[in-house]
């Protein structure tokens, strides 16, 4: 049955989203799918409804809806959001090695934040990793640091092709002691961005993927600081995606019953022509929010042959 619902997928027939089961992009020749996901507050705590820092923890039946709606997806490469500690993404890492996902390499950033951490796994081998985590700023007068830091590796998807990787997890848009969320927001995009054109500057003809959780919509300044200037060299582009029903919402705010897109994947000029736009997307399930508050987002690429063979 899995094999049939991606030979769906493949054809375009996407509606089989909310219903199929994925399998790795390895299974048809050189594509391979990355995911990005917030997994609200994956900290699974031994006494239920306890909480971390002032938000539930993950209970054992969210933590297995997650992992679900993962292996549902199939992806070769999974970069996530709101990750636990590092004994808490052991444990997560045991759960998709259950699942028999495949994954044989990591990363997990130790950041400011003490509960909620950016984290990569992958089935093709990490092989640069320059991930930071003291980013300091100054708002109204405080120094601060950027709360999650940002992920950054290479990973080798074959011999001849190397993919680099950002996270990041924005500020959110509760209210901080420290200052303005929205310009805590605003400066952390501002690092991240800088970050980019470093790394654009360095290897322009590097492919590279942004993924994350923005807290901010598309139209707002912190995204398009990220995005940079239309048109440039460095200009990065988003991947428009959708569900299987048109829908493009990733977050759902449970206190003003709201939904919004939030979640992104970005895309340089260099990998840009290696999507695969209709395989890729918003993946619906009936139990998204058993697992989290989030809708994770998906892409496909399709590398160059690896002329090395």
């Amino acid at each position: 049955m899995e094999t049939e619902a991606r030979a769906v997928l493949r054809s375009m027939k996407c509606l089989l989203l909310c219903f199929g089961v994925l399998v790795s992009g390895a299974a048809f020749g050189s594509d391979f799918i990355f995911a990005g996901y917030n997994l609200e507050n994956y900290a699974p705590l031994a006494i239920p409804g306890e909480t971390q820092s002032g938000r539930p923890g993950k209970t054992a039946e969210a933590a297995s809806a997650v992992v679900q709606v993962i292996r549902e997806i199939g992806p070769d490469i999974l970069g996530v959001c709101e990750m636990g500690t590092a004994p808490q993404f052991e444990e997560f890492r045991k759960r998709l090695e259950a699942a028999a996902m495949g994954y044989r390499d990591f990363e997990w950033v130790e950041s400011p934040d003490p509960a909620r951490h950016l984290a990569l796994v992958s089935r093709f081998p990490i092989v640069e990793r320059h991930s930071v985590a003291d980013l300091p700023y100054e708002s109204h007068g405080i120094r601060q640091k950027v709360r999650r830091g940002f992920l950054d590796v290479t990973v080798q998807i074959h011999p001849s092709f190397r993919l680099r990787i950002v996270g990041a997890h924005l500020k959110s848009k509760r209210p901080s002691p420290e200052g303005s969320p929205d310009l805590e927001r605003r400066q952390e995009a501002h690092l991240l961005r800088q970050h980019l054109d470093e790394i654009l500057a360095a290897e322009p003809t590097m492919p590279l993927l942004v993924f994350g959780d923005f807290n901010e919509t598309k139209d707002q300044p912190a995204i398009q600081e990220i995005t940079g200037r239309r048109g440039s060299p460095q200009a990065l582009a988003e991947l428009r995606l959708a569900d299987s029903v048109g829908d493009r919402w990733t977050y759902y705010w449970k206190t003003d019953d709201v939904y919004s897109r939030i979640d992104f994947l970005f895309v340089n000029r260099a990998l840009a022509p290696r999507v695969v736009q209709e395989q890729s997307g918003v993946y619906r399930s009936p139990i998204w929010n058993q697992a989290s508050d989030h809708r994770p987002v998906f892409a496909t690429f399709h590398p160059p042959a690896d002329s090395s063979r």
